[in-house]
């Protein structure tokens, strides 16, 4: 009994250390592993490459799979590449398990000595985050060596060799077990180097061995197909392509295994190289078979799996992959778009003021109020989403992102808010009254509203990409639309005092409007905030000089800076 759990601990460290080490190069180089992945694509052999080299850091073909696929989702880089990529990727994976088929029982301690330093002294650094796969790697070589001290005592076993000789003797049983336990342990690579441990002590026969290596290499497709389960119809389409490679290569090699098999004891000595021998050459072999095939599969995939049409204003968010949270990065880029969904709804809903202002449309009215449950729901998943990303994996640049959204995701919600009752009032006080506003005053509420339209859009792209210079001129419109308040207010006071009926009977809605609409563009303008602090051209004070001490005179001067539409709300 002993003997068996001390060889699922070896196990389950195996599976740990390659978690570690995926984890801690996602968090070291997660920006940098997907700039390597898009300058990869340029050619299938450099996509091969850029896929091979990218998972023998990951140690998981299935986090490369992930990565991928978010990528082909947010059409950054076609399919065809992304699945060449993947047979590369799984090129990559076999080559790590050639090397640590090797005795490296001495590396080990090396590896874990250094890394738990590196970790501990500078942890959140990117020296303590190479210190962190340092340790998954010796995890990993030392998770081997238990696996075969383990299995000596379990050889002497009776019972331990029944059960292991009662492995089924045909392919398709051996694939199926092979499938399972990849998906279960989350590790193709930690299922190979098992099978190879195992089959070295003689536990389970060679061509057993094959076998349940065919079945982890179609577990690894499974994995990422159920990983992307609940991901869009683009995200899944890069696992399905790469589980129908393997099933392809399967489908091949099984009648073959007995000749294979033959060839492999002629060239390698050991029965634990052979596995692993079998398992590179199985991979490199579906990538110089399909690596031309990857052009036609990918255009079957995009016929055969296509995006449902989107409806007006869907409530549930289309960019917060959980896949994501793993690579930071990656994950701060989601919530990013996530929040530029969000604004498309409250520019959707900003937009339809006018028509219902002109129109008296009370049933575009009902339809915008109830896009602000959406905005509500969108900004409460965008903030749950930023919660569970690792703020000490976060770089400073990250940081200061992730701080941006949540500033940029506050505005919308609460521009959303004002949205509401803007059209609650519109129905409230001119639709349900039958009221209409004056020709003038209409159109100085059009005017507003598509300044408003033309903000909100400038405020999108400083959101987007950080421009500087668009950031300044965002904030100078602060300034022009404050005027423009103070203007229109004074022309509504004229008008008021000339008596016009509909300026009269809408003193109240169009007042409402004018100071509504400034707050929205308040909060559009505070988008740039950050932008400009990050870059150091925010001054200190916004306070005019002189600003105290002329609050501090008499009333009158007092009564001299307050605003036409302060006159009219207290009249």
């Amino acid at each position: 009994m002993t003997e068996l759990l001390n060889l699922l601990a070896a196990i389950a460290l195996l599976v740990w250390g390659t978690f570690i080490v995926r984890t801690g190069v996602l968090r070291m180089f997660g920006e940098n592993l997907r700039h390597v992945l898009a300058r990869g694509m340029g050619s299938r052999p450099s996509a091969l490459l850029a896929g091979m080299g990218v998972t023998m850091l990951l140690q998981s073909g299935t986090a490369t799979c992930m990565l991928m696929a978010s990528f082909v989702a947010r059409q950054l880089v076609p399919t065809s590449a992304a699945l060449a990529v993947m047979l590369g990727a799984d090129v990559g994976s076999s080559l790590m398990a050639v090397v640590f088929s090797f005795d490296l029982s001495w590396l080990s301690p090396l590896l874990i000595f250094v890394g738990v330093v590196m970790f501990i002294s500078r942890e959140k650094s990117p020296v303590g985050r190479f210190g962190r796969v340092l340790i998954g790697l010796g995890l990993i070589t030392l998770a081997l060596h238990l696996i075969m001290e383990s299995t000596h005592p379990l050889v002497a076993s009776p019972v331990v060799r029944t059960l292991l000789t009662s492995l089924p003797q045909k392919v398709v049983p051996q694939l199926l077990v092979g499938a399972v336990l990849a998906v279960m342990s989350y590790s193709s690579l930690a299922i190979v180097l098992l099978t190879a441990a195992l089959a070295a002590q003689g536990l389970i026969a060679p061509t057993v061995a094959l076998g349940l290596v065919l079945g982890a290499n179609l577990g690894s497709g499974v994995l990422g197909v159920l990983s992307t389960l609940r991901g869009s119809v683009a995200t899944r389409r890069l696992p399905v392509g790469n589980l129908l490679f393997k099933v392809a290569g399967c489908v091949v090699a099984m009648p073959l295994l007995p000749q294979i098999h033959l060839m492999l004891e002629h060239s390698a000595p050991s029965v634990a190289r052979q596995v692993v021998l079998f398992h590179l050459g199985f991979n490199a072999a579906l990538a110089l078979l399909l690596v031309g095939a990857t052009t036609l599969l990918a255009s079957w995939l995009e016929r055969w799996l296509t995006e449902p049409p989107a409806p007006l204003a869907p409530a549930r968010p289309q960019h917060l992959d959980p896949m994501a949270l793993e690579t930071p990065s990656l994950a701060i880029s989601c919530a990013a778009r996530e929040a530029l969904h969000q604004a498309d709804i409250v520019e959707t809903m900003l937009r339809g003021i006018e028509p219902v202002l002109r129109h008296d449309d009370l049933a575009l009215a009902q339809q915008l109020r109830k896009m602000d449950d959406t905005v509500d729901a969108l900004y409460s998943a965008i903030k749950f989403y930023l919660t569970q990303i690792s703020r000490e994996a976060l770089s400073e640049r990250e940081g200061r992102r992730w701080t941006d959204i949540v500033s940029f995701t506050i505005n919308m919600e609460q521009i959303g808010d004002i949205i509401e009752r803007v059209l609650q009032d519109i129905e409230d006080k001119k639709i349900r009254k039958k009221r209409r506003l004056s020709d003038a005053g209409l159109a100085e509420i059009v005017h507003l509203h598509q300044r408003l339209l033309q903000n909100l859009r400038l405020g999108m792209s400083v959101f987007l990409d950080g421009n500087v210079h668009d950031a300044q001129k965002l904030l100078e419109e602060k300034a022009r639309f404050r005027t423009l308040e103070h203007e229109y207010a004074a022309s509504h006071i004229v008008r008021l005092q000339a008596n016009t009926p509909h300026s009269i009977e809408t003193s109240s809605l169009h007042l409402d409007l004018i100071s509504d609409l400034k707050r929205i563009n308040s909060h559009i303008c505070s988008i740039a905030y950050p932008i400009l602090e990050s870059a150091g051209a925010l001054a200190s004070t916004r306070l005019r000089s002189g600003a105290v001490t002329g609050t501090s005179t008499s009333s009158g001067a007092a009564t001299a800076t307050t605003t036409p539409l302060q006159q009219v709300k207290d009249v």
